[in-house]
């Protein structure tokens, strides 16, 4: 298989170099950015695989990098933090990033996300033929095409939102706790927050639901989680 491919962005060359001395030992394909517009612009000419992002950079913070990454592409992002209280606000401005680490960190620890991001979302062709195309009365989701039609106009998910929704629609009724779709769709080895299921289920919802406040694809089941709900064809 093909070598992955990071984009390592950070304004301390420092760091950047040390992140990229352990990529390259395990294999990686490495590019380098200091700034915001120097990371748009190489995610925009290299299509990595993942993008390590620090939160703060210069010309154009790492918010809004992202925010503009998945407006663009399907790139998965693992956000830096300086500190622990700055992923509340991350979640809170639901950028829609894969996972969190914060300064300081260890090297090993940051490569082991990095390894597990991408191994939990990279599927075989075998593995991805064997998840049917969902249709229901106006949502198409195509796990192949990883494309959702929503009265047959194509609906922009992030990665994450796309897995979240093929997750629960998958059982339509179900009911997932947050526990269950954490594990499901961002893996066991996920150091986050359940909060996170929480703003991507927010997200998802903006761009699927007429009225997101009363929503009728995914609804929350009140100290439980979440299911799909809507006829299947």
């Amino acid at each position: 298989m093909e070598a992955a491919t990071i984009l390592v962005v950070d304004d301390e060359e420092p760091i950047v170099d040390l992140v990229a001395s352990y990529l390259l030992a395990e294999g990686f394909a490495v590019h380098r950015a200091y700034d915001g517009p120097a990371a748009l612009s190489l995610a925009r000419s290299f299509r990595p695989d993942l993008v390590i992002l620090d939160v703060m950079l210069p010309g154009l913070d790492g918010v809004e990098v992202c925010r503009r990454l998945h407006q663009e592409t399907a790139v998965y992002v693992l956000m830096l933090t300086a500190r622990s209280e700055e992923v509340d606000k991350l979640i809170g401005l639901s950028v829609g990033a894969d996972d969190y680490i914060t300064k300081p960190f260890s090297p090993r620890e940051l490569v082991a996300r990095v390894k597990a991001v991408l191994r939990r979302n990279r599927q075989s062709p075998e593995r991805r033929s064997e998840r049917p195309v969902l249709q229901f009365d106006r949502l198409v989701i195509d796990p192949e095409r990883r494309e959702v039609l929503l009265n047959g106009s194509l609906v922009e998910l992030t990665p994450r939102e796309f897995d979240l929704l093929y997750t629960l629609a998958r059982y339509p009724g179900r009911v997932f706790t947050r526990e269950e779709l954490l594990e499901r769709v961002w893996g066991r080895d996920f150091a986050g927050i359940d909060r996170v299921v929480d703003v991507h289920v927010g997200t998802m919802r903006r761009k699927l639901e007429d009225d997101p406040a009363n929503a009728d694809l995914v609804q929350t089941v009140r100290g439980v989680g979440y299911k799909f709900v809507g006829g299947q064809r």
